[in-house]
C-alpha cells in the first residue's frame, strides 16, 4: 500500500514522463549485454588489437632529442647605467630577462635559420631503402649521394615541387629513373645509367650530381629511393617539429626539443642549428665594425688627398722663394701663438667630424643603417646616442629575418630609431654650436698673439699657415689610422652568441606510443560492438522486457507473463492443483493486485493501449486464479465492440450478456442473473459476456445502469473483473474506469510501442483511471534478449504453457475497431 500511495501522490505525477529521459543503460544492463554478446566483443577486440600490432610493426617511430643552448647577453647594454640598473633589478627578482630570450627563441625557430641548417647538412635529400612491406629511412649509410646545383636548389623554393629518383644497381652499373617537374608544374620522367661514379645528369629542374658515399651498409645491393625536397619545405617541417623555450624566467638558457624519425639526424640538426645561429649572430655583430671600417677608409682617402695638396703647396712656395730653413723666434709670444694654434686645429677637427657625421645621417640612403662610431668624436652625449642607435638597428635587422616590417615589434623598434635619430641630430647640432663657440674663443686668443708677431716676414707667416694646415691634416690622418686598427681588432675578436652547453640528449621514442595505441585499440574493439548494440536499442520503438517498462513509467508492474508453448486451446492456462511456471506467474499477479485493493474494493478493470496485447487472456486467467483460491469471481465482458469472452469460455448463446441489461431503464437482480453464465472451468467462476454488439456502445456504457449492475454484483461476488476495450482506440474504458477500484493496463513484449506509455502516464497524472498498474504480457523466457532475465523458472517443476494457449486476440486497428459481422441489437 505504501507503493500505491507513493505513486498516486500529487508530487510524483510530474515524474511519470521522465522515464524516457533517463539513461538507456545502467551498469547491470551493460554487464548483461557484455556477457550475452561476449563472443562479438572478443572478436572485435581481437581484430582491433591485431590491427594495432600491425600498425606498430610498420609505423615509422618518431624520436625526441633535446639540447640546451646558452644565449649570451650583450655586454654593451650592461655597461650603461640603465643596463646596470636593469641587471640589478633582475638579480633581485623584480623583473626577468624574458624579453631578450624571447626574441632569441623566435630567431632560433625562424624558417630562414632552419633552411640554412638544412642546406648545410643537405637534409633536403631523403634516402629510403626498399623493404619487404614498406621502404625504410636511411641516413648517412646510403651507397650513393645525390645533390643538385645551388641555383636550381634555390629555384625549387619557388615551385615547391620535389624530385623523385630510384637508384638500382645492376652489377657495377647504376640505373637511375625518376621524375621531375618544370617551372610550370609539368611532370617530366627521365631514365639514365652510369657505369662509374661520380656522374652528373641534367634535368629540367637542375643538374643532378651522383657520388659514392664510401659507407658499407646492408642496403647497398637494394634499390634506393631518393626524394629531393625544396629546402624551405624541409625547413618548415623542422620548425613545426621543433620547440624552443627558456628553461626559466631568470636565465638565458634555451631548451631546444626536436622530434624526428631518425635519432642521429635530429642530433646533427641541433648541433648545426647552433652553428648557424652563431654565424648569423656574428654577422650581425660585425656589421657595426664593417660600416665603421668603410667610413674610416673613405675619410682616409679624402684626407690623404688633401694632405698631399698641402705638402705640394709648401714645396712649391719654398722653391719659389728659395727657402730651405726657417728659424723661428722662441719668444713667449710665439709659444702662446703655437699653443692656441694647436687648440685651433683640434677644434676644427671636431667641427669637421661633426659635419661628416651630420652629412652621413642626412643622407636618405643611410636611413636605418649603422652610424660610424669610435672615430674620435669627443662629445660624450652624441657618442652614447650613436651607440644606442646602432644597437637598435642591429636588433631591427635581426627581427626582420623572421617578421615583416608591419609586425608590432618591428614597428616599435622603427619608432625608437626615429626618436634616436632625431636625438642624434639634436645632439650633433648642440655639439656643433658648442664647437663653434669654442672655436671663436680660440681664434680670438690666437688673433691677439698673432698680432704680436705681425712684424714676422711674409714668408714666415705664409709658411706657418701652410704648416698649420699640414699639421691638422696629419693629425686627423694619424687618428683615423689608429681607429682603423682598433676597429680591425674588434672585428677579429667577435665571440659566439650561443653556446651548446650540453650534447643533444636522446629522450627515446615519443610516437607511436605502444601502450596508448594498444589501449586505444582495445577500447575501440570493445566500444564498437557496444555502440552498435546501443544504437540498435535506440532504434527499437517497441518494448522488449521488464526494464523497458520500468524506464517508461513509474506505475507498478504487478506481473511479467511468460510466452511459452503448450496446451490450453481456449486461452485458459491456469488450473487447479497445478504447480507450473504460468500458474506461479498469475499467483504473483493475484497477490500484487490484492495488495492494491483496500477494504471492500472488489472491481478490477483490464484494458490496454491497442488490441492484441492480451487483456482478455490475462483477465480470464486472473479470474481463474482467484477462483482456485475459493473466491467467488465474475468476469464481465465490457468490450462490447469486439467481445471475446463467449469464445474463450465456449458459450454458444451470443445473445446473453451485459448489453441486454444496459438497454433497460432499470434492472433487478433476477434479470442480472439471467445474463450470467457458468464458466465451466470452476464452480467459483461465472461469466457475463458482452452479448449482442450494439450500434452505440459508448452511449450504453455511459448510462448509470452499469454502476447499478456492478454494485449488485459486488454484493454477490468477492471479485468483479471487467474486460474492457483498449483505451488507445476508443473512450469506452474511461467511462468504465469510474466504477473500478484497480486498473490493470496490459502491454505486450515486442508488440506494444513505447510511445503508448505516454498516454497512460497522462491518464494517471490526470486521475482519469483509478489505481493503475501494469502487466507485461508475452515475455519470451527462452531468449536471453538484451539482458532481460526473469526469475520464475527453476524452482519446483514448472512445465511450459502458452500464455496465449492458441487463443487469437484478433486483428484490431484504429480504423475498424468494433466493425464486424456479429449480430447486433437495436435500442
Amino acid at each position: 500500500m505504501e507503493e500505491k500511495n507513493r505513486i498516486d501522490s500529487p508530487e510524483n505525477t510530474e515524474s511519470y514522463g521522465q522515464g524516457e529521459q533517463e539513461s538507456s543503460f545502467d551498469f547491470k544492463t551493460i554487464l548483461t549485454m557484455f556477457l550475452l554478446n561476449r563472443q562479438w566483443f572478443a572478436l572485435s577486440a581481437f581484430v582491433f588489437v591485431c590491427g594495432a600490432l600491425v600498425y606498430l610493426r610498420y609505423k615509422s617511430p618518431v624520436y625526441q632529442v633535446s639540447a640546451k643552448v646558452l644565449i649570451k647577453d650583450d655586454q654593451n647594454s650592461s655597461r650603461s647605467s640603465n643596463g646596470q640598473m636593469l641587471a640589478n633589478m633582475s638579480e633581485l627578482g623584480f623583473i626577468s630577462n624574458s624579453n631578450g630570450i624571447d626574441n632569441e627563441v623566435e630567431i632560433i625557430r625562424s624558417r630562414i635559420l632552419s633552411r640554412e641548417t638544412v642546406k648545410d647538412l643537405r637534409l633536403y635529400v631523403e634516402y629510403k631503402a626498399e623493404g619487404v612491406v614498406k621502404n625504410h629511412l636511411i641516413y648517412k649509410t646510403q651507397p650513393v649521394n645525390v645533390d643538385i646545383d645551388p641555383v636550381s636548389l634555390d629555384n625549387m623554393d619557388k615551385t615547391l615541387l620535389p624530385i623523385d629518383l630510384k637508384i638500382s644497381k645492376e652489377g657495377r652499373k647504376f640505373v637511375i629513373s625518376g621524375k621531375t617537374y618544370t617551372e610550370e608544374g609539368d611532370e617530366v620522367p627521365f631514365n639514365t645509367s652510369f657505369n662509374a661514379l661520380p656522374a652528373t645528369y641534367k634535368t629540367p629542374a637542375g643538374v643532378l650530381t651522383f657520388t659514392h658515399n664510401h659507407v658499407k651498409d646492408k642496403a647497398e645491393d637494394k634499390d634506393i629511393y631518393v626524394r629531393i625536397y625544396p629546402p624551405m619545405v624541409v625547413a618548415t617541417a623542422y620548425v613545426n617539429a621543433m620547440s624552443v623555450e627558456p628553461t626559466s624566467k631568470t636565465t638565458s638558457i634555451a631548451l631546444i626539443t626536436l622530434k624526428d624519425k631518425n635519432r642521429e639526424r635530429a642530433e646533427d640538426f641541433l648541433r648545426q642549428l647552433v652553428i648557424c645561429y652563431n654565424r648569423q649572430a656574428d654577422a650581425d655583430k660585425n656589421e657595426i665594425a664593417v660600416k665603421t671600417e668603410e667610413f674610416i677608409n673613405g675619410r682616409l682617402e679624402k684626407i690623404n688627398a688633401e694632405l698631399g695638396t698641402t705638402e705640394s703647396a709648401l714645396e712649391e712656395y719654398k722653391k719659389r722663394n728659395n727657402l730651405t730653413q726657417l728659424k723661428l723666434d722662441a719668444t713667449e709670444t710665439l709659444t702662446q701663438a703655437s699653443q692656441y694654434s694647436t687648440k685651433l686645429s683640434e677644434a676644427k677637427t671636431q667641427i669637421q667630424l661633426l659635419d661628416y657625421l651630420r652629412e652621413h645621417i642626412d643622407n636618405p640612403q643611410n636611413r636605418y643603417q649603422i652610424i660610424p662610431s669610435n672615430v674620435g668624436l669627443t662629445d660624450v652625449s652624441s657618442t652614447a646616442l650613436i651607440s644606442r642607435y646602432n644597437q637598435s638597428v642591429l636588433e631591427r635587422n635581426r627581427m626582420l629575418r623572421s617578421a615583416s616590417e608591419l609586425s608590432p615589434q618591428v614597428q616599435t623598434l622603427t619608432s625608437a630609431l626615429d626618436e634616436l635619430e632625431s636625438s642624434i641630430r639634436t645632439a650633433l647640432s648642440q655639439a656643433r654650436r658648442s664647437a663653434d663657440i669654442q672655436l671663436q674663443n680660440i681664434e680670438k686668443q690666437y688673433s691677439v698673439y698673432s698680432n704680436k708677431v705681425a712684424s714676422t716676414p711674409e714668408q714666415e707667416r705664409i709658411l706657418t699657415q701652410i704648416g698649420r694646415q699640414q699639421e691638422v691634416k696629419s693629425g686627423l690622418y694619424l687618428m683615423l689610422l689608429q681607429k682603423r686598427e682598433e676597429n680591425s681588432i674588434t672585428l677579429a675578436a667577435t665571440a659566439d652568441k650561443g653556446k651548446l652547453i650540453d650534447d643533444p640528449l636522446f629522450a627515446g621514442k615519443v610516437s607511436p606510443k605502444n601502450s596508448v595505441i594498444l589501449l586505444a585499440s582495445l577500447v575501440l574493439g570493445l566500444g564498437l560492438p557496444f555502440l552498435v548494440l546501443y544504437l540498435s536499442q535506440l532504434m527499437r520503438y517497441k518494448i522488449e522486457g521488464h526494464d523497458d517498462v520500468a524506464k517508461l513509467t513509474r506505475l507498478p508492474i504487478v506481473a511479467d507473463v511468460a510466452l511459452t508453448s503448450g496446451d490450453g486451446g481456449n486461452g485458459i492456462v491456469v488450473h487447479e492443483n497445478q504447480n507450473n511456471q504460468i500458474d506461479e506467474i498469475f499467483r504473483s499477479m493475484r497477490t500484487n493486485i490484492q495488495f492494491m485493493l483496500d477494504g471492500d474494493q472488489k472491481v478490477i478493470m483490464f484494458t490496454s493501449s491497442t488490441s492484441g496485447e492480451g487483456k482478455t487472456f490475462n483477465a480470464v486467467n486472473l479470474a481463474v486464479s482467484f477462483a482456485t483460491l475459493g473466491k467467488k469471481v465474475i468476469v464481465m465482458g465490457l468490450d462490447i465492440r469486439k467481445p471475446r469472452l463467449a469464445h474463450v469460455f465456449s458459450i454458444p448463446n451470443h445473445n446473453v450478456g451485459v448489453t441486454n441489461l444496459l438497454t433497460k431503464d432499470s434492472v433487478a437482480m433476477d434479470e442480472i442473473e439471467k445474463q450470467i453464465c457458468p464458466s465451466g472451468v470452476s464452480a467459483n467462476l461465472d461469466v457475463m459476456p458482452a452479448g449482442p454488439i450494439p450500434p452505440n456502445p459508448t452511449e450504453l456504457l455511459a448510462r448509470e445502469h452499469l454502476g447499478e449492475i456492478i454494485g449488485k454484483l459486488k454484493q454477490k461476488y468477492d471479485y468483479v473483473i471487467l474486460d474492457t476495450a483498449p483505451v488507445g482506440l476508443v473512450t469506452d474504458s474511461l467511462q468504465i474506469g469510474k466504477l473500478a477500484d484497480v486498473t490493470v493496463v496490459v502491454c505486450r513484449a515486442d508488440y506494444t510501442p513505447k510511445a503508448s506509455f505516454e498516454l497512460f502516464n497522462t491518464l494517471h497524472s490526470e486521475n482519469k483511471l483509478p489505481n493503475m498498474c501494469y502487466v507485461l504480457n508475452g515475455v519470451d523466457m527462452s531468449k536471453k534478449k538484451y539482458g532481460y532475465y526473469y526469475g520464475y523458472g527453476k524452482y519446483g517443476r514448472y512445465s511450459r504453457y502458452s500464455s496465449y494457449g492458441g487463443y487469437s486476440y484478433g486483428k484490431y486497428s484504429n480504423s475498424h475497431y468494433g466493425n464486424n459481422d456479429d449480430k447486433s441489437i437495436k435500442l
